[in-house]
């Protein structure tokens, strides 16, 4: 139980790291929440100061989810149990990498060093998506730049990103006939981290 515990911590804290503040103050461009939709996010960074500065924010937060759901489980040594009885098709290890993903996507979007008020969660949730399933991260990275490229709104392409993952996931199992492992939790996680970043 203290293993899961510190690494749900570590990994909240991680997801917790306020990147479009430090990076707008580091600017001496004041406080990203000031500006624009208000949103402690990149892609509010995006449009208040530019590409290169919101492109910066974008990855780190990427970054952190991959961390949070890649190697922070490491940490959490086999063959610790849960502490809980796993009812999942994943190992216990997997089952720790959900907890770890879920836990960063929550710090990002109620951040514990700017008043629980992040940014919407999903660059930190591709994060996770690419650590845990990178077929349908590339899926939904294609979806997002085609509806970005085509209607011009950031929000939108996050938003049918997010929506393609559960769906990519149904399609290749279910039509495509591709074995994902743990294919009937994962798909129900997808769909539940969809939402939350929707």
């Amino acid at each position: 139980m203290e293993n899961l515990f510190i690494v749900f911590l570590i990994s909240y804290i991680i997801g917790s790291i306020p990147t479009s503040i430090i990076a707008t103050k580091i600017s001496n461009a004041g406080d990203i929440r000031k500006f624009g939709s208000g949103n402690a996010g990149g892609t509010n960074v995006l449009r208040m100061l530019g590409w290169k500065i919101g492109v910066a924010v974008i990855l780190f937060d990427l970054f952190k989810g991959v961390v949070a759901t890649y190697y922070v489980p490491q940490l959490f040594w086999d063959p610790n149990p849960l502490p809980f009885n796993n009812t999942t098709p994943f190992a216990d290890y997997t089952v720790v990498q959900i907890i770890c993903g879920i836990a960063a996507v929550s710090g990002h979007i109620w951040t514990l060093f700017a008043g629980f008020k992040g940014g919407k969660g999903v660059a930190t949730g591709a994060g996770m998506v690419l650590g845990l399933a990178p077929v349908e991260f590339i899926v939904a990275l294609v979806v997002f730049a085609v509806v970005f490229i085509a209607w011009r709104y950031v929000s939108l392409g996050s938003i049918t990103a997010a929506l393609a993952i559960p769906l990519t996931m149904f399609l290749r199992e279910n039509v495509f006939l591709v074995e994902i492992p743990g294919y009937h939790t994962l798909v129900y996680f997808a769909i539940g981290v969809s939402l939350l970043i929707v």
